[in-house]
């Protein structure tokens, strides 16, 4: 009778054990955004472009920091042309990106961006930017890709600087590209 017991209990616990971890996987997407506000990570953009107006803020700034960084597997070449800017909230301004691709092959990319401290994500407004679209590159290939952006005046007035970081993927294998023919 203790070994039938015990078999039993072992049941319930891998059930109940199932249904906490099944519990979990719903609650890890809120505890993500939670923990990227808490620790100022991760601010998220829209995915789309900004069609708003503002007026310039002569009497503020905001230095603006861009990063670009290769997702594993991505063989890109991949920065911005410079490290910052220092902008007057509500002005449009714009940054070049720079991709080449070294190797033999058209490639297909997609850049992810995301802005810090997350609290100022929802006041940077690209209103043009190659991440809105795939980047096909040919063997050898080099483009200067712009984005446009606002950060907007309802900026926090405790938030002097931004940063923009793109991480660019690799999805060839997803999208592949179609080989020029120069000849």
């Amino acid at each position: 009778m203790s070994g039938e017991m015990s078999t039993r209990r072992l049941i319930q616990r891998l059930l109940l054990l199932v249904v906490v971890m099944f519990g979990f996987g719903f609650a890890l997407v809120p505890i993500y955004d939670v923990m990227c506000q808490a620790f100022g990570i991760n601010g998220k953009t829209t995915g789309s472009a900004y069609e708003g107006a503002q007026n310039e803020d002569q009497q503020r700034q905001v230095r603006v920091q861009f990063l670009a960084t290769n997702a594993a597997g991505m063989s890109w070449e991949f920065r911005p042309k410079a490290d910052d800017l220092v902008v007057h909230p509500g002005a449009s301004n714009e940054m070049l990106f720079i991709a080449y691709n070294p190797t033999d092959k058209p490639m297909t990319a997609q850049a992810i961006p995301s802005v810090a401290p997350s609290k100022a994500a929802a006041f940077f407004h690209k209103t043009e930017c190659f991440c809105f679209t795939q980047q096909v590159l040919q063997p050898g290939q080099r483009i200067e890709m712009p984005v446009r952006f606002i950060v907007d005046r309802d900026l926090p007035a405790d938030v002097h600087h931004l940063t923009l970081a793109y991480t660019l993927f690799d999805i060839t294998a997803r999208k592949p590209p179609v080989a020029r023919n120069d000849g």
